[in-house]
């Protein structure tokens, strides 16, 4: 099995709805903020390729939306999915799983692009399986007032109509757990059945962390995201995840931090804090 980091485009957000209650002289220390209170997001994504199988973990905000939509996203830098894929010796065609921590558009966009003739909508990635699980598809397909904006039709039901769409069964096992090097922790606090990747590599467990530790500044338990729509839920399951990784020495891999690819935690007297900081190439390919 060989990983590659996927970079699918920058963007910025503001800076008070990435940190909730926490105040702006606390969080601007990690995550400075620019003159209109915007901070750099990430579109980290994950590539898995094992024998014949080539996985890629969620994929960024893609490109068929408005350049009114893309106006309040701020998108910065030059990466994308397709020159990422280039990079590396592969294209989109050659992926055959689309794992989705969530269905927010942040993660889930670029799945679905414009067809030739920009009548309807197609999956970007024609030969994948675009895999969720059944609750967190209820949840998105008929969405809470709270989340409405980020569960958006035109990512999420062209899934659906072309049959590529498939539900991970956290019961029984599935696709994905054939192999044991392969884990999903479920969380609640950010959004309904949120999946958290955890790969073995290299003797090391990766943890992909989407939405439950967005960047270096979301280490304090107290610095959640004002989007959570169960933030007490997330401080209990951040808390959890982030002891059991300072005691068994995750490496977490982090999607939304642009400045960060992975680091390490350590408890302090304090609580678990940042240890160290790593680029993939620094931990994998020394």
């Amino acid at each position: 099995m060989t990983l590659y980091p996927i970079e699918a485009g920058n963007f910025k957000l503001d800076g008070g709805a990435m940190f909730g209650v926490v105040p702006k002289s606390l969080w601007s220390r990690t995550n400075p903020a620019d003159n209109n209170n915007l901070i750099d997001i990430g579109a980290r994504c994950l590539l898995i390729e094992e024998g014949n199988q080539l996985t890629l973990i969620d994929n960024g905000l893609g490109d068929k939306q408005s350049d009114k939509f893309f106006s309040h996203y701020h998108r910065w830098g030059d990466f994308s999915i397709d020159s990422s894929l280039k990079k590396l010796g592969f294209h989109r065609d050659d992926i055959t799983d689309v794992f989705l921590t969530h269905l927010h558009f942040d993660h889930c966009g670029g799945s679905i692009q414009w067809n030739k003739d920009r009548t309807g909508y197609e999956p970007a990635f024609k030969n994948a399986k675009f895999w969720t699980n059944k609750n967190h598809w209820d949840w998105a397909i008929k969405p809470n007032p709270r989340e409405k904006a980020s569960f958006l039709k035109e990512n999420l039901l062209p899934m659906e109509e072309s049959g590529q769409l498939h539900f991970l069964d956290r019961d029984k096992g599935s696709h994905f757990y054939k192999h044991l090097n392969f884990g999903v922790l479920f969380v609640d606090g950010h959004t309904e059945k949120q999946m958290i990747p955890h790969i073995t590599y290299q003797d090391k467990t990766l943890v992909f962390m989407a939405d439950l530790l967005p960047t270096v500044g979301h280490i304090p338990l107290p610095y959640v995201m004002g989007y959570d729509t169960r933030p007490l839920l997330t401080l209990g399951e951040k808390e959890a995840f982030l002891e059991k990784a300072a005691d068994e020495g995750f490496y977490l891999f982090l999607e939304h931090d642009a400045h960060h690819e992975i680091i390490t935690v350590k408890r302090t007297e304090k609580g678990v804090r940042l240890d160290q900081t790593y680029t993939f190439n620094q931990l994998f390919n020394s």
